[in-house]
């Protein structure tokens, strides 16, 4: 895995991306953040040796750096899961290759459904804490201390301070901020009745299909993490109706521009 990841890296700095201290993966149906990015270069997945490729169609599969509030970033416009088939090993190699490139800040988006009813559709919230409920975990097998310790520390994997920066652009900006806990589920099926109730047992706020492996493998590398989740729909056992994927990319298109502006003006004070 070190030896692929420094292959991936060398070519993606041979394409003229340079250092950046933040990278950003964005979520299903969060690609406008990508508009406001003033682009250097952008390189598809296909192309870097050793990348997965993303398969949902909501998930475009570039490689961007350029310029986003006077900062160079790095962002992964589309991001892979646990359920197209990919390892946990696969899905947070770009994090890995992120730390060879020089990234110390990763911000993360993603789409969730709200187990805590009083975060309605196309609201935000910061992720304060998380439950790994995939089978398995990215950091089992041979541990690489060029990336980081055998047992790392996860008492604090959201980055208060960031947690604090963004409930603070928040107010300033009229936005609200829900604050919890995100549960990573398998998927790709949604849950069923039962296992929402289970998930509200386990005290998780949110439940979604991502996010959790790579900041499970940040936190391995010693970067500092924020979160934001988009809540896409209520996930409520007693008043349970089909998920329409268009009512999904709806409400995440609501919320996006509520996103851009919080993620912006972080980068701005990083």
């Amino acid at each position: 895995m070190l030896k692929k990841a420094q292959e991936a890296a060398k070519y993606i700095r041979e394409q003229g991306i340079y250092q950046s201290d933040t990278a950003i993966i964005l979520g299903t149906g969060l690609g406008k953040l990508a508009d406001e990015i003033e682009v250097d270069v952008s390189i598809d997945y296909k192309n870097i040796p050793h990348f997965p490729l993303s398969t949902v169609e909501f998930h475009s599969g570039k490689l961007i750096f350029g310029t986003i509030a006077g900062k160079k970033v790095l962002v992964m416009n589309g991001r892979f899961h646990f359920y197209e088939g990919y390892s946990l090993k696969e899905v947070t190699f770009p994090v890995r290759v992120m730390k060879l490139l020089g990234v110390k800040n990763l911000l993360v988006s993603n789409a969730a459904g709200a187990i805590n009813l009083s975060f309605p559709p196309a609201s935000l919230m910061v992720i304060d804490d998380h439950i790994n409920f995939l089978p398995g975990n990215p950091l089992t097998g041979k541990n690489h201390d060029e990336f980081g310790p055998r047992f790392p520390d996860m008492s604090r994997p959201y980055d208060p301070e960031f947690i604090g920066i963004l409930e603070e652009i928040a107010d300033k900006n009229n936005i609200t901020l829900n604050k919890g806990v995100y549960v990573a589920w398998i998927g790709p099926s949604l849950e069923t009745r039962a296992e929402y109730r289970f998930i509200k047992t386990m005290g998780a706020d949110v439940v979604g299909m991502s996010t959790v492996p790579e900041v499970i493998v940040a936190n391995h590398q010693g970067m500092r993490v924020a979160a934001v989740s988009v809540i896409t729909d209520l996930c409520d056992p007693d008043n349970l109706k089909p998920v329409d994927i268009n009512d999904i990319l709806r409400n995440a298109a609501i919320a996006e521009k509520d996103l851009v502006l919080l993620f912006t003006e972080l980068i701005k004070r990083l």
